[in-house]
């Protein structure tokens, strides 16, 4: 049967860029410093021999195949049609970059997250500038392949710019579809609609600081993972460890696991972390297991991942319900930093909008701040407009025309996020493009099952869960991330419903 036999060879490709990615993750956990540069070598071969199967011309025969097997009478939710589809547009990306680039970037990417945790670890930008100049170097050589794809799959209305087209190709590969100018525009529409409301909160009195406070690590990764438990991450298919920096990887739907970081002074930075990442990984858990070892069983885009972290994150765990229900318990886990601080002035305090140097410790109104000057750096390095020696000054003016503070280093400036040493050019945006759709998808399921903040103050999260599952993550790949948006809210993605909500909340926490 040719769809057999092609799902025997994407469940080959899937396998060997899972079992790299398992290596990739132990890298980031247990792996002895000392193996870092066998370690390169094994993921590098890994993601060779993944491409050099995916891009075979007896793959391409398999898929020619399998089209002609559907037919043309496969529905709209055809999951075989929609294998096919994925596929074929996977390989048609893939067939476009040599093998001797993915290698080399599999190698540069490997070799620049060791020298980034080394440089971020001494302050030392100038030891990871090679290795960031490598990376982009290799993205815009892998945007110029690909560029015909993208404007082919766009057709003759799509008339970027050069330097835009390149970004477009880019970002593509983590949000199929994605725009560079379109982003531009609702960077610029949240900025014209986040000014005044931050101002106006700036005027107000500032929430106590009750956060910076020792907290015992131990307590806070218990409470971490109770959080988590209750949430529905499933521990029997997933692990909680520590990492640099924290992120998700999932090696099948029944194997996804999560890291975070612990700050023994700051509580906030492994809870939410957790949180964040736990959200990423009830998708991956979600994703239908009958997609596994195919294209399919993964996030329709990042920014639909992103919609999930971003979700649970800030619409459930920063909220004064969710406080209700988990403020008790989080009291008794760690009396000494918590015990005397009150509910109220403890949600206001994890709600709190103040500029700050650390993205992933950003309130929900300055993040976008922080994801808008990575935009923009990125988009001028892929175009040749900013080098790589300049980013620090780059970064540093933008931190203060946009938030009034300037990193004292670049460790708490340039040097503060993995994706670049990752090879991960283009990526960003999609966390501002997730923090959108989270609202939309948040209005739609209280649209279907009621008040949500009652649920989430009883405790009772899974109704959300189930709804999820139903509406975003059963699907994995098998819908486009539009149409899941479409489907699930009835609407496009839309930065209103997010300005609405933020003017909502926080016009009640600060009384503007």
């Amino acid at each position: 049967m040719p769809l057999a036999a092609l799902r025997a060879r994407l469940a080959d490709v899937s396998d060997l860029a899972r079992a790299a990615a398992v290596l990739e993750w132990d890298a980031e956990t247990f792996r002895p410093p000392g193996a870092a540069e066998a370690r390169t070598h094994q993921v590098a071969t890994l993601r060779r021999l993944a491409h050099e199967r995916l891009t075979a011309d007896d793959t391409a025969a398999l898929l020619d195949d399998a089209e002609a097997a559907l037919g043309t009478h496969a529905g709209p939710d055809d999951t075989d049609a929609a294998l096919v589809r994925v596929a074929r547009r996977d390989r048609d990306r893939a067939v476009l970059l040599p093998a001797r680039l993915v290698t080399e970037k599999a190698e540069a990417s490997g070799q620049a997250m060791e020298a980034w945790k080394a440089a971020r670890a001494a302050d030392d930008f100038a030891a990871f500038a090679p290795h960031l100049a490598r990376i982009v170097d290799l993205s815009i050589e892998e945007a110029d392949l690909v560029r015909p794809l993208v404007q082919a799959e766009r057709g003759p209305a799509y008339a970027p710019t050069e330097a835009d087209a390149r970004y477009d190709a880019l970002l593509d590969a983590y949000e199929p579809g994605g725009d560079t100018v379109q982003v531009a525009a609702v960077f610029e529409t949240l900025r014209e609609g986040l000014v005044p409301l931050v101002a106006a909160i700036a005027a107000r009195p500032a929430p106590a600081d009750v956060l910076h406070a020792p907290a015992d690590e131990a307590a806070q990764w218990a409470f971490g993972l109770d959080v988590a438990r209750a949430m529905g991450y499933d521990l029997d298919r997933g692990r909680l460890d520590r990492s640099a920096h924290p992120f998700t990887t999932s090696f099948a739907t029944t194997d996804v696991r999560i890291t975070t970081r612990v700050d023994p002074d700051f509580f906030p930075t492994a809870f939410f972390g957790t949180v964040h990442e736990v959200g990423h990984a009830l998708y991956e858990q979600g994703i239908d297991a009958g997609l596994d070892r195919t294209p399919l069983a993964d996030g329709a885009s990042l920014g639909m991942h992103e919609s999930q972290s971003r979700l649970w994150e800030n619409l459930v765990a920063r909220s004064a319900p969710f406080w209700r229900f988990w403020y008790p318990a989080l009291q008794a886990r760690l009396p000494g930093a918590f015990g005397g601080v009150a509910e109220a002035d403890f949600v206001r305090a994890v709600n709190r909008v103040q500029p700050s140097l650390i993205r992933v410790e950003a309130d929900e109104l300055t993040y976008h701040l922080h994801v808008g000057l990575r935009f923009e750096i990125e988009r001028d390095l892929v175009a040749g407009r900013l080098a790589v020696a300049d980013v620090p000054e780059a970064w540093n003016e933008a931190m203060r025309a946009r938030l009034g503070i300037v990193p004292p280093s670049d460790a708490d400036g340039c040097l503060q996020d993995v994706h670049w040493s990752l090879g991960a050019i283009g990526y960003f945006p999609t966390y501002t493009l997730g923090t959108l759709m989270s609202v939309q998808l948040w209005n739609a399921a209280a649209r279907d099952l009621g008040d949500l903040g009652a649920l989430v103050a009883g405790g009772g999260t899974a109704p959300l869960l189930g709804w999820l599952r139903t509406h975003v993550h059963r699907w994995g790949r098998a819908l486009p991330a539009a149409e899941i948006l479409r489907r699930a809210t009835g609407e496009a993605l839309d930065a209103g419903p997010w300005l609405a909500y933020a003017r909502e909340k926080y016009g009640a926490l600060y009384e503007v």
